[in-house]
């Protein structure tokens, strides 16, 4: 018997420590571990409502939007204004919502995961005609090593050309993720934390300016996605075949749905972009989503809050002393199930649902890499799908940006109720997310936010089922222990963001501690 840990993953956002058991080399029992407290549950007590789209945001300034249009959908429905919410509202939070896929996803791929793939210290001695690789080269040169190094020593495949131009395509990664910042900057007013999603609709005027400007970065975007981002992806599917076979973990699927395309005051019954659902990767059978099945388990988690309450009822009360606890995720479960959410999750169930624009995508990429369906529930099946989504995302806002109506209304006006009770369901680009608010003599008298990061690095739940990634971890052959590429691959697949599942907060600022990770 082995034992592995690798504390912290590095290459993704927040503090995520793994531990697996190995026997004859293949991880026999895998434990994510978050290490740090999130209490902006606890920090919105009391306050105003509709402070909550502005607080909620800094849970993450990854991926600020989300939490901006979960937690406006949950006051729409507080308020009683989702039905109500205009045309321009709905496309401006699309839209805004949209560019901060683009800008994650790209972010993703190039620099966070492709640096498992892509070896860069490759690039040290170059004297090429290529400006980025020149930059790449100059900087390893003079004695600079993050973030390329240290690292663990992958199987680098690709050709050296293809190396090269991976490693190119990095920095010109950097330029287009400022690009899609600029972009939802035009509706959003800035990034991170915009200032437009509010109840009832979006805050910022529409005018043909800013329709110009906003679609001018979205087409060199576009064309970056289409010419640059897929075809790295698909090379290096190309040159990994193998992991087609690795991090497949519960083959359950679950998405909440992703950008409205009408104003139904029911969330399940909105028809929106990527349809919601429910899919068993085993039978292939997609059943509709119902958010009463939607529970958090606590057993393994340090909190000494009741287990199996749904979100509405939630409780945030940390316990970091309890003995059988190792994270402070707790551990979503629908209908008492194990589900993955993200890209992939998104795309399985838009597939099985026939989504025309997907099926023609996603078929179109299994047979240049020849691969069956079932292999997209892999580590190679959820960069695919990133991809795959950030085009197709990409695509509807092409469209979407044209059918603003200038000078009409943004927002519906709304007042703050004396009590209600509101549910905002929306996808994050690392996968569902869901707010609940409770208002009592008119304000939040309880909040919950169930995040990505939450059901996908979930530790074990009451019946000691491993969440989906301690899942996808176990069965793993690791070739050399002391060097565990395998592991760290399968994990970045998922893109955690611990920083929106777990959070430390000190009101006055205070240093809570400081660490030194060799």
């Amino acid at each position: 018997m082995g034992r592995i840990v690798i504390d912290p993953v590095t290459r993704i956002e927040g503090h995520l420590k793994i531990e697996v058991v190995t026997e004859g080399g293949v991880v026999r029992e895998a434990r994510c571990s978050g290490l740090l407290f999130r209490g902006l549950e606890v920090i919105l007590r009391g306050r105003d409502p509709r402070d909550a789209s502005v607080i909620t945001q800094r849970i993450c300034g990854v991926c600020p939007i989300a939490h901006a249009m979960a937690s406006s959908l949950a006051l729409d429905d507080a308020f009683h204004v989702a039905a109500v919410v205009p045309h321009n509202g709905r496309l401006l939070r699309n839209l805004i919502l949209g560019s901060n896929y683009i800008q994650s996803h790209i972010l993703h791929f190039y620099h966070l995961a492709a640096l498992d793939y892509v070896d860069a210290t490759a690039a040290a001695g170059y004297a090429g005609h290529d400006r980025n690789l020149r930059l790449v080269a100059q900087y390893l040169s003079g004695g600079g090593y993050s973030p390329f190094l240290p690292r663990y020593e992958g199987d680098y495949r690709l050709s050296k050309e293809l190396n090269e131009a991976c490693v190119s395509h990095y920095v010109e990664a950097l330029h287009k993720r400022r690009e899609a910042h600029e972009m939802l900057a035009i509706f959003g007013g800035k990034m991170p934390h915009q200032m437009s999603i509010f109840p009832g609709g979006a805050l910022e005027r529409v005018t043909v300016d800013k329709i110009m400007a906003y679609r001018h970065r979205l087409e060199r975007l576009r064309d970056f996605i289409d010419n640059v981002y897929l075809p790295d992806v698909l090379a290096v599917a190309a040159a990994y075949p193998d992991h087609a076979e690795i991090g497949a973990g519960c083959r359950r699927y679950l998405s909440y749905g992703a950008w409205d395309m009408d104003q139904a005051a029911d969330l399940t019954q909105r028809r929106r972009y990527l349809p919601g659902g429910v899919l068993d990767g085993q039978t292939q059978e997609v059943a509709a989503l119902d958010p009463q099945q939607i529970s958090e388990q606590v057993r393994y988690a340090w909190y000494k809050s009741s287990s199996n309450l749904p979100p509405a009822r939630g409780e945030t009360v940390a316990d970091p002393t309890k003995p059988t606890a190792y994270s402070f995720l707790k551990a979503p479960r629908y209908g008492g199930a194990v589900c993955e959410v993200g890209p992939l999750a998104r795309l399985l169930v838009a597939y099985s649902k026939g989504h025309e624009r997907v099926r023609k995508l996603v078929d179109g990429v299994l047979s240049a890499l020849n691969l069956p369906v079932a292999a997209l529930s892999s580590v190679l099946g959820r960069h695919a799908a990133r991809a795959l989504e950030c085009k197709l995302v990409a695509d509807a806002m092409s469209e979407w940006v044209l059918q603003l109506h200038p000078g009409e209304p943004t927002c519906a006006e709304s007042q703050v109720p004396e009590s209600g009770r509101g549910m905002g369901l929306a996808e994050a680009p690392r996968g569902s997310v869901g707010h609940w608010i409770e208002i009592e003599n008119g304000v939040i008298a309880n909040y919950q936010a169930v995040v990505p990061t939450t059901w996908n690095c979930s530790p074990r739940d009451d019946n000691d089922a491993p969440g989906a990634c301690e899942q996808a971890l176990e069965g793993t052959r690791v070739k050399d222990e002391q060097n565990p590429f395998e592991l760290v691959r399968i994990v970045r697949s998922f893109d955690p963001c611990l920083a929106c599942a777990i959070h430390m907060v000190s009101p006055k600022g205070r240093e809570l501690g400081a660490f030194r990770v060799t």
